[in-house]
């Protein structure tokens, strides 16, 4: 089962909407309420469909790339699903390892015939995970993310119910979003770093006699200030071998400019079939509507 989830899935808001808007109309029973919520789920209906198109043209319209040579910006990548770090991500009610997890637990209330749930607790982890696709590797931050996964469980327990779905390990991870590598060499300030060490031997004025005050007078003149500034330049020096060493951060994230940020263990095909199914049945609906509107203005009795 296709599970949907962006905190409250887009793609549901519309027809859900939509329901309450039939049961409102039924409710009152009279033409008027009807001409009141037939509109109201039209306008649903075109706002959804515009959300799923945006969905299937960004699905179809970006190209893949590879991790290793991705341009920085707006991108699609393709890859297994690692974790981050050594330390696995444990599902919060299942307890088994993940790379992300959402869970909800609702208690029952009502008759058996008529069941209402309350929830009582909700959430969703925010660690990060990789992307490994051959080329390279790359770090998901699912924050703001519409993740959809295969991957849902429920199960009750007296009169509570657990849901929860996940992302597992060496799945092949879809992610749509914003692509940026951090290179450490190039954000590396040496003449930042220099007065920063600098600044630091200040604050410890003995040790920093002790090491240059070569007359032993308790003062530091312009000779022996000099030989500690390059001292402190063959530090910072080191220090940027060791930063130059140290390979890019691929970084994938929720793009800034609000474009879609979506992650999947389904491929491109199957996300492009789905939101191509929503497109459809919103348009459908909509035409249904006002079918049904044009229908009542030409009829003065009640429904």
């Amino acid at each position: 089962m296709l599970v949907a989830i962006r905190r409250e899935s887009k793609q549901l808001i519309g027809p859900a909407g939509q329901v309450l808007l039939l049961f409102i109309a039924a409710r009152i029973g009279t033409r008027e309420g009807w001409l009141y919520c037939l509109p109201a789920m039209a306008a649903l209906s075109l706002i959804s469909w515009r959300s799923a198109l945006i969905h299937l043209r960004a699905i179809r319209d970006t190209p893949t790339s590879k991790i290793a040579s991705a341009a920085q910006g707006y991108v699609e990548l393709i890859g297994r699903g690692k974790h981050f770090g050594d330390t696995p991500l444990l599902s919060k009610l299942r307890f088994l390892p993940c790379l992300w997890y959402r869970y909800t637990i609702e208690e029952r209330s009502g008759t058996s015939s008529n069941d209402k749930w309350r929830t009582i607790d909700k959430g969703e982890s925010p660690d990060s995970f990789m992307l490994d696709d051959g080329s390279g590797i790359c770090v998901v931050d699912p924050e703001e993310a519409e993740i959809s996964t295969i991957y849902r469980d429920q199960w009750r327990d007296g009169d509570m119910r657990y849901t929860e779905w996940k992302l597992l390990p060496n799945d092949l991870i879809y992610v749509l979003g914003e692509f940026r590598t951090r290179n450490s060499a190039t954000e590396f300030n040496s003449n930042a770093e220099l007065n920063a060490l600098l600044a630091e031997w200040k604050r410890d004025m003995p040790a920093l006699h002790k090491r240059f005050d070569l007359n032993n007078d308790g003062m530091l003149d312009m000779d022996e200030w000099m030989l500690a500034r390059k001292a402190a330049k063959r530090e910072i020096e080191k220090r940027m071998r060791e930063v130059h060493a140290v390979p890019d951060l691929h970084i994938i994230s929720q793009p800034a400019d609000g474009k879609l940020f979506l992650i999947s263990n389904l491929t491109p095909k199957d996300l492009s079939r789905r939101f191509l199914y929503w497109c459809w049945a919103h348009v459908g609906t909509f035409f249904a509507t006002m079918t049904a509107i044009g229908w009542l203005l030409q009829k003065d009795v009640l429904i």
